[in-house]
């Protein structure tokens, strides 16, 4: 089985918070300052009606504008983060290097390159996780870091592919196309327990 690597083909598969508390300042207790009305004959002290004025703190009122915090709620979006990513998927790959609870999005493409040998040890697939459609052809490219590696499909993936001895020359390729949809779960053999795992989603388009 050396050397079957280079360029090999296989398919897969024919089987709002209101501020209440500020509303206080409504009391308008300042009111009570009109009482100052009876020293009437000053003539000035008349002013000290303008207490009333006391009820400007209703401005506080403005404090309702705290409800643009519900803007938080944004935090819903969509994205390809781990809500998105399928709960077989996540959850092998939870030790998986290089892996950050999302999938990439390849739906539109009829190939896609993973990184063999990637991250700062050369001990992880890059991307760890991604999303095609049937007729895709994944292409495994050995970076010549890490030691020696390989592709191999787990018993629980949808498809079965094998590339065969670890190899760790630079540049070299293994190719596998997937026909139908299903959840794709593969490792590297010399380095599956240190977490070299790499998952793909296969959708209708």
């Amino acid at each position: 089985m050396s050397n079957r690597l280079s360029r090999r083909r296989y398919v897969a598969g024919t089987g709002a918070v209101l501020t209440l508390g500020t509303l206080a300042g409504c009391s308008g207790g300042g009111d009570g300052g009109d009482g100052s009305d009876d020293t009437d004959e000053s003539g000035e002290t008349d002013g000290s009606d303008g207490s009333d004025g006391s009820d400007g703190s209703d401005g506080s009122d403005g404090s309702d504008g705290s409800d643009g915090s519900d803007g938080s709620d944004g935090t819903d979006s969509g994205g390809s983060g781990a809500d998105d990513v399928p709960s077989e998927i996540d959850e092998y790959l939870t030790e998986a290097r290089e892996y950050n609870g999302e999938i990439m999005d390849y739906t539109d493409q009829d190939e896609v390159t993973v990184a063999v040998g990637a991250g700062g040890d050369g001990l992880a697939f890059d991307p760890a996780a991604i999303r095609i459609t049937p007729g895709t052809t994944v292409v495994w490219e050995w970076t010549g870091q890490g030691g020696a590696h390989n592709v191999v499909s787990t018993e629980d993936s949808a498809s079965s592919f094998d590339s065969g001895e670890a190899v760790s020359e630079e540049g070299a390729t293994f190719e596998q196309s997937f026909d139908n949809t299903g959840i794709q779960l593969y490792y590297c053999t010399p380095h599956q327990s240190v977490g070299m795992l790499g998952a793909i989603q296969v959708v209708e388009a």
